[in-house]
């Protein structure tokens, strides 16, 4: 369930292994077998948000976007007003 499909280096929070920990908390969810079928939902729901979110926090703390090769840059067309500021008096 864990993404890191898309991912290139580990999801740390103060030098915990997010993802570690969540594949733990997989395996542990697998071998239970007295959860009712609501309650597995929820866990899973939940494991499949903290992972999401754990991913946006990675992606946004140490590059702005406009250092961002990746982004989609598109073209300013040419005003109508001429270049400069104002006019002194």
């Amino acid at each position: 369930m864990s993404g890191s499909l898309y991912r290139q280096e580990p999801l740390t929070i103060n030098n915990m292994d997010i993802e570690v920990a969540l594949q733990k908390v997989e395996k542990l969810l697998s071998g239970e077998k007295g959860m009712s079928p609501a309650m597995r939902s929820m866990v899973e729901l939940l494991v499949l948000l903290i992972t999401l979110l754990a991913g946006r926090l990675n992606l946004s703390s140490c590059k702005s976007f406009s250092d961002n090769p990746n982004r989609r840059k598109e073209s300013k067309s040419k005003g109508e007003r001429k270049a400069g500021g104002t006019k002194g008096s």
